[in-house]
Protein backbone atom coordinates (compact mmCIF):
# COMPACT_ATOMS: atom_id res chain seq x y z
CA UNK A 1 0.00 0.00 0.00
CA UNK A 2 0.60 3.74 -0.21
CA UNK A 3 3.21 4.58 2.42
CA UNK A 4 1.75 7.30 5.12
CA UNK A 5 4.42 9.86 4.18
CA UNK A 6 3.52 9.99 0.86
CA UNK A 7 -0.12 10.93 1.69
CA UNK A 8 -1.86 14.40 1.50
CA UNK A 9 -4.33 16.26 3.23
CA UNK A 10 -5.86 17.04 -0.18
CA UNK A 11 -6.90 13.87 -2.33
CA UNK A 12 -4.83 13.99 -5.44
CA UNK A 13 -7.66 14.42 -8.05
CA UNK A 14 -6.97 12.08 -11.42
CA UNK A 15 -8.84 12.10 -14.16
CA UNK A 16 -8.83 8.35 -16.34
CA UNK A 17 -9.04 7.86 -20.00
CA UNK A 18 -10.00 4.73 -20.84
CA UNK A 19 -12.33 3.39 -23.38
CA UNK A 20 -12.55 -0.09 -22.44
CA UNK A 21 -15.35 -0.81 -20.23
CA UNK A 22 -14.82 -3.01 -17.21
CA UNK A 23 -10.90 -2.47 -17.01
CA UNK A 24 -12.06 1.44 -16.90
CA UNK A 25 -14.53 0.46 -14.24
CA UNK A 26 -12.52 -1.84 -12.29
CA UNK A 27 -9.43 0.52 -11.82
CA UNK A 28 -11.80 3.31 -11.21
CA UNK A 29 -13.31 1.68 -8.15
CA UNK A 30 -9.62 0.62 -7.35
CA UNK A 31 -7.71 3.97 -7.34
CA UNK A 32 -10.45 5.36 -5.40
CA UNK A 33 -10.56 2.78 -2.61
CA UNK A 34 -6.65 4.23 -2.20
CA UNK A 35 -6.48 6.62 0.29
CA UNK A 36 -5.26 10.09 -1.64
CA UNK A 37 -6.38 9.35 -4.67
CA UNK A 38 -9.52 10.77 -5.35
CA UNK A 39 -10.38 9.65 -10.04
CA UNK A 40 -13.59 11.38 -9.82
CA UNK A 41 -13.94 11.50 -14.05
CA UNK A 42 -13.47 8.64 -16.41
CA UNK A 43 -13.61 9.49 -20.08
CA UNK A 44 -13.82 6.83 -23.23
CA UNK A 45 -12.42 9.30 -25.44
CA UNK A 46 -9.51 12.21 -25.35
CA UNK A 47 -12.49 14.39 -26.97
CA UNK A 48 -14.52 14.56 -24.02
CA UNK A 49 -11.64 15.30 -21.71
CA UNK A 50 -11.32 17.94 -23.55
CA UNK A 51 -14.44 19.16 -23.58
CA UNK A 52 -14.49 18.69 -20.05
CA UNK A 53 -11.69 20.72 -19.39
CA UNK A 54 -13.26 23.63 -20.81
CA UNK A 55 -16.00 23.38 -17.85
CA UNK A 56 -14.05 21.94 -15.18
CA UNK A 57 -10.89 22.58 -13.17
CA UNK A 58 -8.13 20.48 -14.55
CA UNK A 59 -7.24 17.48 -12.21
CA UNK A 60 -3.47 16.63 -10.82
CA UNK A 61 -2.86 13.76 -13.35
CA UNK A 62 -4.30 12.12 -16.30
CA UNK A 63 -4.20 8.67 -16.97
CA UNK A 64 -4.47 7.94 -20.57
CA UNK A 65 -4.73 4.75 -22.87
CA UNK A 66 -2.72 4.98 -26.33
CA UNK A 67 -5.69 3.19 -28.44
CA UNK A 68 -8.81 5.36 -27.63
CA UNK A 69 -11.50 5.76 -30.03
CA UNK A 70 -11.04 8.77 -32.34
CA UNK A 71 -8.20 10.83 -31.24
CA UNK A 72 -5.49 8.53 -30.17
CA UNK A 73 -3.95 9.11 -26.56
CA UNK A 74 -0.47 10.39 -28.27
CA UNK A 75 -2.48 12.76 -29.88
CA UNK A 76 -4.81 14.16 -27.42
CA UNK A 77 -1.61 14.59 -24.98
CA UNK A 78 -0.52 17.44 -26.82
CA UNK A 79 -3.79 19.28 -26.72
CA UNK A 80 -4.78 18.42 -23.13
CA UNK A 81 -1.53 19.23 -21.96
CA UNK A 82 -2.49 23.42 -23.85
CA UNK A 83 -5.23 23.47 -21.83
CA UNK A 84 -3.90 21.83 -18.78
CA UNK A 85 -0.46 22.69 -18.52
CA UNK A 86 0.18 21.85 -14.70
CA UNK A 87 -1.37 18.32 -15.11
CA UNK A 88 0.63 15.42 -15.41
CA UNK A 89 0.19 12.86 -18.49
CA UNK A 90 0.82 9.53 -17.66
CA UNK A 91 0.26 6.78 -20.31
CA UNK A 92 -1.61 3.90 -19.51
CA UNK A 93 -1.58 0.82 -22.19
CA UNK A 94 -0.96 -2.38 -23.26
CA UNK A 95 1.70 -1.31 -25.40
CA UNK A 96 4.91 -1.20 -25.39
CA UNK A 97 6.90 -0.70 -28.57
CA UNK A 98 10.03 1.50 -28.68
CA UNK A 99 7.90 3.88 -31.16
CA UNK A 100 5.00 4.40 -28.97
CA UNK A 101 7.20 4.92 -25.88
CA UNK A 102 9.11 7.40 -27.76
CA UNK A 103 6.30 9.22 -29.01
CA UNK A 104 4.59 9.14 -26.28
CA UNK A 105 7.66 11.10 -24.03
CA UNK A 106 7.99 13.53 -26.61
CA UNK A 107 4.43 14.54 -26.52
CA UNK A 108 4.68 15.91 -22.97
CA UNK A 109 3.82 12.24 -20.83
CA UNK A 110 5.43 11.95 -17.73
CA UNK A 111 5.35 8.57 -17.62
CA UNK A 112 4.40 5.46 -19.42
CA UNK A 113 3.01 2.46 -17.41
CA UNK A 114 1.91 -1.02 -18.43
CA UNK A 115 -1.99 -2.31 -17.99
CA UNK A 116 -0.42 -5.25 -15.71
CA UNK A 117 0.72 -2.71 -13.20
CA UNK A 118 -1.52 -3.17 -10.12
CA UNK A 119 -3.94 -0.46 -8.57
CA UNK A 120 -1.05 0.66 -5.60
CA UNK A 121 1.52 0.94 -8.25
CA UNK A 122 -0.59 2.91 -10.23
CA UNK A 123 -1.69 5.24 -7.31
CA UNK A 124 2.44 5.19 -6.12
CA UNK A 125 3.16 6.56 -9.53
CA UNK A 126 0.43 9.26 -9.58
CA UNK A 127 2.46 10.55 -6.38
CA UNK A 128 5.79 10.22 -7.86
CA UNK A 129 4.40 12.53 -11.22
CA UNK A 130 2.99 14.82 -9.37
CA UNK A 131 6.09 15.14 -7.15
CA UNK A 132 8.13 16.01 -10.36
CA UNK A 133 9.74 12.14 -10.73
CA UNK A 134 8.42 10.39 -14.25
CA UNK A 135 7.09 6.68 -13.20
CA UNK A 136 8.01 3.62 -15.68
CA UNK A 137 7.64 0.09 -15.67
CA UNK A 138 11.52 -0.97 -15.48
CA UNK A 139 11.40 -2.44 -18.24
CA UNK A 140 10.18 0.45 -20.24
CA UNK A 141 12.52 2.45 -18.59
CA UNK A 142 15.40 0.67 -19.34
CA UNK A 143 14.22 0.96 -23.21
CA UNK A 144 13.87 4.20 -23.14
CA UNK A 145 17.46 4.33 -21.91
CA UNK A 146 18.58 2.15 -25.04
CA UNK A 147 16.42 4.45 -27.30
CA UNK A 148 18.61 7.59 -26.23
CA UNK A 149 21.25 6.25 -26.21
CA UNK A 150 21.52 5.11 -30.06
CA UNK A 151 19.99 7.90 -31.23
CA UNK A 152 22.86 9.90 -29.09
CA UNK A 153 25.80 7.41 -29.24
CA UNK A 154 28.75 8.73 -27.58
CA UNK A 155 31.17 10.42 -28.87
CA UNK A 156 34.90 8.89 -29.85
CA UNK A 157 37.96 10.77 -29.69
CA UNK A 158 40.02 7.62 -31.28
CA UNK A 159 43.03 8.68 -28.54
CA UNK A 160 43.61 11.84 -30.43
CA UNK A 161 46.49 13.72 -28.51
CA UNK A 162 45.11 17.63 -28.68
CA UNK A 163 48.10 18.49 -30.93
CA UNK A 164 46.38 15.51 -33.36
CA UNK A 165 43.12 17.29 -32.81
CA UNK A 166 44.56 20.85 -34.09
CA UNK A 167 45.85 19.69 -36.75
CA UNK A 168 42.81 17.84 -37.50
CA UNK A 169 40.80 20.67 -37.00
CA UNK A 170 42.68 22.24 -39.37
CA UNK A 171 42.27 20.10 -42.22
CA UNK A 172 38.46 20.18 -41.60
CA UNK A 173 38.60 24.29 -42.17
CA UNK A 174 40.26 23.50 -45.14
CA UNK A 175 44.06 24.43 -44.41
CA UNK A 176 46.92 22.63 -46.03
CA UNK A 177 49.88 20.73 -44.60
CA UNK A 178 51.78 23.87 -44.55
CA UNK A 179 49.41 26.28 -43.57
CA UNK A 180 48.56 23.88 -40.28
CA UNK A 181 51.99 23.99 -39.62
CA UNK A 182 52.46 27.90 -39.74
CA UNK A 183 49.70 28.45 -37.29
CA UNK A 184 50.21 25.64 -34.58
CA UNK A 185 54.18 26.66 -35.20
CA UNK A 186 55.62 23.79 -35.85
CA UNK A 187 57.62 22.53 -38.80
CA UNK A 188 56.11 20.85 -41.94
CA UNK A 189 57.88 17.54 -41.07
CA UNK A 190 56.03 17.30 -37.85
CA UNK A 191 53.08 18.55 -38.83
CA UNK A 192 53.26 15.53 -41.56
CA UNK A 193 54.00 13.37 -38.65
CA UNK A 194 51.07 14.40 -37.12
CA UNK A 195 49.06 13.92 -39.88
CA UNK A 196 50.14 10.42 -40.37
CA UNK A 197 49.39 9.71 -36.86
CA UNK A 198 45.59 11.06 -37.25
CA UNK A 199 45.09 8.70 -40.21
CA UNK A 200 46.48 6.01 -38.40
CA UNK A 201 43.99 6.56 -35.63
CA UNK A 202 41.38 7.44 -37.36
CA UNK A 203 42.24 3.89 -39.87
CA UNK A 204 41.96 6.21 -43.06
CA UNK A 205 44.11 6.32 -45.63
CA UNK A 206 44.02 10.09 -47.13
CA UNK A 207 43.03 13.37 -46.35
CA UNK A 208 39.96 13.06 -47.58
CA UNK A 209 38.80 10.47 -45.67
CA UNK A 210 40.17 11.68 -42.19
CA UNK A 211 37.87 15.04 -42.91
CA UNK A 212 34.43 13.05 -43.70
CA UNK A 213 35.24 11.19 -40.50
CA UNK A 214 35.62 13.77 -38.37
CA UNK A 215 32.90 15.90 -39.68
CA UNK A 216 30.64 12.81 -39.44
CA UNK A 217 31.66 11.56 -36.38
CA UNK A 218 31.92 15.26 -35.11
CA UNK A 219 35.22 15.18 -34.01
CA UNK A 220 35.90 18.72 -34.15
CA UNK A 221 33.88 21.86 -33.63
CA UNK A 222 34.39 23.38 -36.76
CA UNK A 223 32.78 22.62 -40.77
CA UNK A 224 35.24 23.00 -43.74
CA UNK A 225 35.10 26.94 -45.09
CA UNK A 226 33.60 27.41 -47.93
CA UNK A 227 35.98 28.64 -50.79
CA UNK A 228 35.54 31.25 -53.56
Amino acid sequence: MIEENRLTTTPLQVWLIEDHAVYGERLQRALNRIEGIHCKERFTACEDALTALANQAAPNVILLDVGLPGMSGLEGISLLRVQAPRCAMIILTVFEDDEKIFRAICAGAVGYLLKTATPDEIATALHTAVAGGSPMNPRIARRMLDMFSKANPPQRDYGLTPREHDILQLLVQGKTIKEAAFQLGIGFYTADEYIRSVYGKLQVRSRGSAIAKAVKEKLVSQAPEQKD
